[in-house]
Order: structure tokens, then C-alpha cells, then sequence
């Protein structure tokens, strides 16, 4: 049995029993750690922050680590797709919360040049995970919300275990108040895969 009908079978019997060229899924990948040339608006005052008003565009090579892409609708570096919506931000939760699909803002690309938050960050870091969390526990608490998970090493489960994070839906709410991005969808996990 290929890797491939496994996953098929199991994805059938997951999504209620649906047949698996019924449901339709999506692919799409959003970086936190890349290095993109964009044009900005850029102030000859002494502000390091700069913005995305007044001032000369210039070429930037603008490095998001720990943030991700976010740009308004009508932006041309977006696809036809999104142009009325704004650019899709996938932002995840853990293997046992919601996610969040966000949109680019204008506000957003303005004062952030279009960035934003990729997740929530860890609440724990790694180490402390994994000496202070059992993954059999972990392992329980995602049973009982329903959520089936793959995982190549116990090790991987402390460490991404849901009280290794901070509170996904306050950092979004946090990233909408402000205007940097968009809330549109909350995501209900099924399944986790972590290799």
C-alpha cells in the first residue's frame, strides 16, 4: 500500500466518510523567515522604522523573521485571486487550537510595510517543553478534542504541545485591533502531521 492511498483512506473516514475526490483541498505556503525585494516608501528622517508614507520609494531587501507577508488588496505583487481580498496569511495555532486566516491591509502595509504576525509564538521554549510535558498527556488532551495526529518522535509532541505556545487568538485579535491585518476565518484542526 502506497504512502499516498494511505493517507486517502485515512482522509475519507476523517472527513465523514466523504469520498476523497469530493472535499477539495488547497495548498498554500506562507513564509516566516525570507528575504524579499520590495519597493517602500522610505523618509529621509532619522526614524529607523521608517513607513510607508511621504518619502521616495526605494528597492528594499525587507527579511521577515518571525513575520510573514501581508499586503492589501489591489497590491500588483499579489495574484489576480486575492487582489479584491488581500493577500491570504495562514496563521497557525498548535496541534490542539484554532488557526486563522488573515488578509493584508492598507494600514498594515503602510506602518508594517505589509507584515505581520506568523504565528503565535512559543510560550516555552523547546527544552523546558520537553523536560516539563509527558506525550502520552499530550497525546490524551488531542484524542479527546478529536484531533488525530501523525508524528515521527514523542519528542516532536512536547514540543509543539499547545502550552508550548502563547494564545494564538489574542495575537490575532491583537494583529486586527491594531489594523496590521484582517481576521477573516477561524480553522478548527482535524489532524496534526509533524515529521
Amino acid at each position: 500500500v502506497s504512502t499516498q492511498s494511505t493517507w486517502k483512506q485515512w482522509y475519507q473516514r476523517r472527513v465523514h466518510g466523504k469520498q476523497w475526490y469530493q472535499r477539495r483541498v488547497h495548498g498554500y505556503d506562507v513564509s516566516h523567515n525570507i528575504a524579499k525585494v520590495e519597493q517602500h516608501f522610505v523618509k529621509n528622517d532619522q526614524d529607523p522604522r521608517g513607513s510607508n508614507t511621504g518619502g521616495q520609494i526605494q528597492k528594499l531587501l525587507v527579511h521577515r523573521k518571525g513575520a510573514t507577508r501581508a499586503f492589501p488588496p489591489h497590491h500588483p505583487l499579489i495574484p489576480a485571486d486575492y487582489q479584491t481580498t488581500g493577500q491570504p496569511v495562514l496563521i497557525g495555532g498548535t496541534m490542539g487550537t484554532c488557526s486563522y486566516v488573515l488578509t493584508g491591509t492598507e494600514k498594515g502595509f503602510r506602518e508594517t510595510w505589509g507584515s505581520t504576525c506568523h504565528g503565535a509564538g512559543r510560550a516555552m521554549s523547546r527544552n523546558k517543553s520537553r523536560k516539563n510535558l509527558d506525550y502520552r498527556d499530550v497525546l490524551d488532551v488531542l484524542k479527546e478534542k478529536g484531533i488525530s495526529i501523525r508524528v515521527a518522535s514523542p519528542k516532536l509532541v512536547m514540543e509543539e504541545a499547545p502550552e508550548s505556545y502563547k494564545d494564538v487568538t489574542q495575537v490575532v485579535k491583537t494583529c486586527h485591533t491594531a489594523g496590521i491585518s484582517k481576521m477573516c476565518v477561524k480553522l478548527k484542526p482535524i489532524a496534526v502531521v509533524k515529521g
